[in-house]
């Protein structure tokens, strides 16, 4: 028997096991078995990668280069990436891009192990891993309403965001931390390139779902024009992409490049402990998943994205205020738990509220937005904290990331849909509800 919506919002709707419902479905089980293997690899690469280029160049710049080289190849193909997941078989277009990731990453592994990497060449490869990234990920969001009917889909996020911090942050790169230690880097970038090579197979085991002959139908300008167009006649999106663009800008680049130098340079740090740090946000997001995903979502679900995103940032300045490996846990700890709690509800409301057959696009263009100035945050967090200091950078980066992410709550339109029902199929809100609706600008 399904949830309605209503039980889903409110304490109580679900069943002891609501957290795990999902699982009952075939396909997203191969989707969320596929996934933990590759996220648990993405993990030891969030170590491997920054250790393998300051190994190579001891400076932030080093890093911040490889950074912008992936995210440029990410941003540069995610509209197209788009397209093709509405208009072909998601399920393939994620299995070519994990192919894709799997030859990259054994590709840096031999490169490594024989001693012969360079920044170049690092930098060459993580731009085609860029490259697949923005094919998977529209495809991933896509997908799971696909494969799950609409009243498990909070319970799907909330699992997603569960199983991200426990690989990405936790298991990951403590395991990251202790294939260094023990085999060198190289077997840190084997493994994720396997771990990819699982995914791909479980992808294979799903069942095939071509998309309905007309989404093929117009062109490729015309399918992009019509993502930008529902994306600018709704303002919860719109404004949510611009500040979360802005304060990207802002706190991207600092955190990635920064804190992983802060570690090893200032700390004198070993990569376990770069580990411990990626972990205790890990178990902040755990917690938040679990919660989410027994209590539901709250009614008043863009506000408190807003508050929780606007917290998260802010916990930023953390990284910069810590003057010990404790500290910079505690600072992860508190962004990584604000920052998953937001990302369950806006992955739900995407998910429920745009419809499937625009979800590629318009997903496509929510990674491309929020992440378009990325490059520019990578490429000036080099001379920002040559000249300002590395401190000084991430408290500013985490204050005035707050202060945009919180001034977006205010624009017009931006909590219209709090309280609405899910498009159904087509694309409709249902007639009750659209008698009543709060015009959105």
């Amino acid at each position: 028997m399904q949830h309605s919506y209503e039980g889903l919002d409110r304490v109580g709707g679900f069943t002891r096991v609501r957290l795990l419902a999902p699982l009952r479905h075939r396909d997203f089980r191969l989707l969320w078995t596929g996934m933990c293997v590759s996220l648990l690899g993405d993990g030891i690469f969030f170590v491997a990668l920054p250790w393998q280029v300051y190994r190579i160049s001891n400076v932030p710049s080093a890093l911040a280069v490889v950074g912008v080289v992936m995210a440029v190849a990410t941003i540069a193909l995610l509209l197209l990436g788009g397209v093709i997941s509405d208009r072909f078989d998601r399920r393939r277009v994620m299995l070519a891009a994990d192919g894709t990731r799997c030859l990259t990453l054994g590709a840096i592994a031999v490169l490594s192990a024989l001693g012969v990497l360079t920044l170049w060449e690092i930098a060459g490869l993580a731009a085609l891993y860029g490259a697949a990234t923005a094919f998977f990920d529209p495809a991933f969001d896509a997908i799971v309403p696909d494969i799950l009917p609409s009243d498990s889909l909070a319970q799907a996020n909330s699992l997603d965001q569960f199983v991200r911090p426990l690989a990405l942050r936790l298991v990951g790169p403590a395991a990251g931390g202790l294939l260094i230690a023990a085999f060198g880097i190289w077997s840190a970038f084997g493994v994720d390139a396997a771990s990819f090579a699982v995914s791909a197979a479980a992808l294979l085991s799903m069942t095939s779902r071509p998309r309905a002959p007309h989404a093929a139908s117009a062109g490729v300008v015309r399918d992009i024009g019509a993502g930008f167009a529902y994306v600018r006649r709704h303002a919860w999106i719109w404004a949510t992409l611009v500040s979360a663009a802005i304060a990207y800008l802002l706190f991207m680049g600092p955190t990635e490049v920064l804190v992983p130098f802060a570690v090893k340079n200032e700390l004198h740090g070993s990569a376990a402990d770069l580990g411990l740090v990626f972990a205790a946000g890990g178990v902040g997001s755990l917690g938040c998943a679990v919660v989410l995903g027994q209590r539901g979502i709250p009614k008043r679900d863009i506000t408190l994205m807003y508050v929780f995103w606007t917290l998260a940032t802010l916990a930023v300045a953390g990284y910069g205020l810590a003057h010990a490996v404790w500290g910079l846990m505690l600072a992860s700890l508190a962004f990584n738990t604000l920052e998953t709690a937001g990302t369950i509800i806006w992955a739900t409301a995407k998910q429920r509220h745009v419809p499937s057959a625009l979800l590629g696009r318009v997903s496509s263009l929510d990674w491309l937005i929020s992440i378009g100035l990325l490059p520019a945050s990578f490429a000036l967090t080099g001379p920002i904290s040559s000249a300002v200091g590395v401190r000084a950078t991430l408290v500013g980066a985490g204050v005035i990331g707050a202060l945009v992410t919180l001034g977006a709550l205010f624009i017009p339109g931006v909590r219209a849909i709090e309280g609405r029902h899910a498009v159904s199929a087509d694309g409709a809100a249902p007639a009750h509800v659209l008698g009543h609706a709060t015009p959105i600008s």
